[in-house]
């Protein structure tokens, strides 16, 4: 039986422990936005942030126990977190203003073939029905590239520059119009994947260069280093000179420090300008129990506008296959009725 005497220590201890059950609750948000925020992820930590949607979805729960518990300060702490976590995450599910490019409609699709092993029937098939113009591919083998040739590849997209590789470090870029300038980069963090690139000019449209995006994966910690590496030296935008789209597997999404920082040279992310910038690209696809997340993407440069961005499933890929439907800024010197006549011919 508790006393009268012994019922403010009691209550205390209970005052004491619900505090503690509340800083307990919005500790591990609190320093998952202390390293998101500034960019700080090192380590282990660079694989874990890439669940940071997920965090921010869970970021109220914290909040709501506070207040439910009427501890004042670890309530309005939490509520700062989820702000700052839902900040940084909501604006990918919304659209935003596009560029008034008024040239002709380029599409592009990008798959990771998973060391070849994508079912190549479901990539043409995707090609045909969605008339892709460019398609990137990344983790791209002999065996793949024979393959895709075999069921139509070559009569829908012609032109193409290609590094097959056993494994999982080749690349491939292939283009309904001619591509010049080709050639083959090759990463010198982690496995040395490749990057295969080129300049299309769509008929009516300025000339883009391409490139088959694949750095290194920081699967673990003594990788982070070559991801970072690999990211650091994807080529920059360059806004006053010609176009460029990066199209492929980043291994990052947009939390991670170096993919932001390659955005801000000039490149919009193309699911996250057209409010789709949620949707999972890998995992659970390969049958571990891992939520999907975005580390496949489309980075345009901010004079292109993107029209819509989609997701589609490669059955044998643990990586879905984005497509992206742009339009280009009309070349310089066109008028709108010019550009409107190249868009036409893109467009067969």
């Amino acid at each position: 039986m508790i006393t009268s005497t012994d019922a403010g220590p009691v209550n205390g201890r209970r005052e004491r422990l619900r505090t503690a059950l509340c800083w307990l609750a919005v500790a591990p948000g609190l320093a998952w936005a202390a390293v998101r925020l500034p960019g700080l992820e090192r380590g282990p930590g660079v694989q874990a942030l890439a669940f940071t949607p997920y965090v921010a979805a869970g970021a109220l729960v914290p909040a709501a126990l506070a207040l439910a518990l009427r501890r004042r300060l670890p309530a309005a702490v939490a509520a700062l977190v989820a702000m700052a976590l839902l900040g940084v995450v909501v604006p990918r599910a919304l659209p935003s203003a596009q560029p008034a490019a008024r040239g002709p409609e380029l599409r592009l699709l990008t798959a990771n073939l998973l060391a070849g092993a994508a079912d190549a029937a479901t990539l043409v098939d995707l090609v045909r029905a969605r008339r892709v113009d460019v398609l990137a591919v990344q983790e791209f083998t002999p065996d793949a590239a024979a393959e895709l040739d075999r069921l139509g590849l070559a009569a829908l997209l012609p032109h193409r520059q290609l590094h097959p590789q056993v494994g999982t470090t080749g690349s491939g870029l292939y283009a309904r119009f001619p591509i010049d300038g080709g050639g083959v980069r090759h990463n010198r963090g982690g496995w040395g994947f490749s990057q295969a690139y080129g300049t299309v000019t769509p008929p009516g449209g300025p000339p883009v260069r391409v490139e088959s995006a694949h750095p290194s994966a920081p699967y673990a910690v003594d990788q982070v280093d070559a991801w970072r590496t690999d990211l650091e030296a994807q080529p920059a935008a360059t806004p006053e000179a010609g176009l460029s789209i990066l199209a492929g597997d980043f291994n990052a999404t947009l939390d991670h420090a170096p993919l932001r920082a390659l955005l801000a040279t000039g490149y919009a992310d193309a699911a996250d300008a057209t409010g789709a910038g949620l949707t999972g690209t890998w995992g659970p696809y390969d049958g571990d129990p891992i939520p999907p997340v975005t580390i496949d993407h489309v980075l345009v440069d901010r004079r292109i506008a993107v029209r819509s961005v989609s997701a589609h499933r490669v059955p044998g890929s643990d990586h879905r296959a984005v497509l992206a439907e742009l339009r280009l800024p009309a070349p310089a010197g066109a008028d709108a009725d010019g550009a409107g006549a190249g868009a036409g011919a893109a467009g067969g």
